[in-house]
C-alpha cells in the first residue's frame, strides 16, 4: 500500500526481507514522476497497481537514483521517460549486455558480478527471462536537472556519496522533501563493509544545502529533520574517532573525546570507518 506524505507525494515502503527499496511518486498538475524502478518486474508492477488506485496525473518520468540492481531492474515496466546521470548510465550499459537465463546468472554470481540474492530475486520475480533485456534510459544528465510536473518542480542532482559514485537525489522545494535513496549508506568492497570517510563531509554538505524537513531513504523509508541531524551527528562523531586501521584505538579515542562508550549505531559506524582505512591502506 502506498503511504501519503502530502497531497502530491507518495511512497511505497521498503521491504528488507525481499531487498525491495523505497519507491517514490511525485505528482504535479500535469504529470507524475517516479523515483526508482524497483528490484524486479514484480516489484515494479506491485507499485504500478497501487498508483492506479490514486487516479493521479499520468506518469511521465522515472528517475533511477543509482545503478544498484534493486533500484533499476523493474524499469522496463514503466511507460515513462527514464532519467539517469551519466555515471549511472555507464553501469547500466554493462547490465544491458547481461543474459538472464539460470546458467548465465550463476556465472555472474560466481564471478562476483552479481550477488546471490540478486540472482534469486531475478529467478523468482522476473518471468520470461529468456527474452529479458534491460531498456536504455531516455535522458542522461551530468550534474543537475530540473523537471516541472505542472506547479510541482523536482530538482535532480548527482551528489557526493559514501555509498556509490553515481548517487542522484530528488528534491521537491515547495514540499521541503528530498529522496535520498541509498546515498547515505555504507558500501562493500571485497566483502568488507565500509563507509567512505573521504566522502562523508562532502556528502553531508551536498544534502544539507537543501532546505528539507523530510528525508526518504532507500531502506528505512522516511526520517524527519531531527532524525537526520541525529544520524549526521553519530556519523561524524564516529568518523572523528577513526584515524587508523585499529578498531581498539578508535573506540578508545571515542571514549576519551565523548566521555562515554559509543552506542550501537556509533559502534557500527566506527567499524565501517576502520574498514575503510583497511581498504585504503591495501591500495598502496
Amino acid at each position: 500500500m502506498l503511504k501519503k506524505l502530502s497531497n502530491s507525494i507518495y511512497y511505497l515502503s521498503n521491504q528488507n526481507d525481499k531487498d525491495r527499496p523505497t519507491l517514490g511518486l511525485v505528482c504535479g498538475d500535469q504529470y507524475s514522476l517516479i523515483i526508482d524502478a524497483g528490484n524486479s518486474t514484480q516489484h515494479a508492477n506491485d507499485f504500478l497497481r497501487e498508483i492506479e488506485k490514486l487516479h493521479v496525473p499520468p506518469v511521465k518520468y522515472l528517475v533511477i537514483t543509482h545503478a544498484h540492481w534493486d533500484h533499476f531492474l523493474g524499469m522496463n515496466e514503466f511507460a515513462a521517460t527514464v532519467i539517469v546521470n551519466s555515471e549511472t548510465d555507464d553501469v547500466l550499459t554493462k547490465w544491458r549486455s547481461y543474459k538472464f537465463d539460470d546458467s548465465s546468472l550463476e556465472e555472474y554470481v560466481h564471478s562476483n558480478q552479481m550477488n546471490k540474492m540478486c540472482m534469486e530475486i531475478i529467478q523468482e520475480e522476473i518471468p520470461n527471462r529468456a527474452n529479458f533485456k534491460l531498456n536504455s534510459p531516455d535522458i542522461i544528465f551530468e550534474d543537475r536537472l530540473t523537471i516541472d510536473l505542472g506547479n510541482k518542480v523536482c530538482i535532480l542532482e548527482k551528489i557526493s556519496s559514501t555509498h556509490t559514485d553515481d548517487s542522484t537525489v530528488v528534491y521537491i522545494p515547495d514540499e521541503k522533501v528530498i529522496f535520498l535513496a541509498d546515498c547515505v549508506y555504507s558500501t562493500t568492497t571485497n566483502s568488507l563493509f565500509h563507509y567512505k570517510q573521504a566522502m562523508l563531509l562532502p556528502m553531508i554538505q551536498d544534502i544539507q544545502k537543501y532546505d528539507a524537513d523530510m528525508f526518504l531513504l532507500g531502506h528505512e523509508s522516511i526520517c524527519d529533520l531531527d532524525e537526520m541531524n541525529k544520524f549526521w551527528k553519530e556519523l561524524t562523531t564516529a568518523s572523528k574517532a577513526v584515524t587508523s586501521t585499529s578498531l581498539d584505538h578508535a573506540i578508545k579515542s571515542f571514549k576519551v573525546e565523548n566521555n562515554r562508550n559509543p552506542n550501537d549505531d556509533e559502534l557500527f559506524f566506527i567499524k565501517a570507518f576502520v574498514n575503510d582505512y583497511i581498504i585504503q591502506s591495501n591500495k598502496f
